[in-house]
């Protein structure tokens, strides 16, 4: 399988308000390195939506199975995932352990079917801490955001 690094980010202005995620996919063979930057936003979301909408679409536009290391800022989306939370949720319906209702149900749906698609590592960094990539995902974030406002 191919190993690919992919770097997302999700913004928000108001939580909720206008958001927009950004994301970058990089693939080296020998010396030469490819990277593609995609992003998208929403008039009316949160910034989980938006932190999850990053990661789903940046999956999905790869072409075949992969190993990926997946760099974010988002606690929610590492956290839900590598500490099995989203599938404690998906066993009990949907239900959180205080027995109130997951959130943003229709995004882990389309993306737990990606993580049996591909390899991925999770690997949280902190925001707006000088991480070159997590630094140019939050602009393009920000820059799909204010198409929305």
């Amino acid at each position: 399988m191919k190993h690919i690094e992919i770097y997302t980010d999700g913004a928000c202005s108001g939580n909720p308000g206008p958001g927009g995620w950004g994301a970058i996919l990089r693939f080296r063979t020998g010396e030469k390195v490819y990277e593609k930057e995609i992003s998208g936003g929403e008039a009316g979301t949160t910034n989980n939506r938006m932190e999850l909408t990053g990661v789903i679409e940046a999956l999905s536009a790869l072409k075949e199975p992969c190993n990926v290391l997946l760099t974010t800022d988002s606690k929610y989306v590492v956290d839900s995932i590598t500490k099995g939370w989203v599938y404690g949720w998906q066993r009990k319906g949907w239900r959180k352990a205080d027995g109130k209702p997951a959130l943003n149900v229709d995004l882990w749906q389309q993306l737990l079917p990606l993580l049996q698609t591909h390899t991925v590592t999770f690997n949280w960094v902190k925001g707006h801490a000088g991480h070159p990539y997590n630094e140019r995902c939050d602009a393009l974030a920000v820059q799909e955001y204010t198409k929305h406002k």
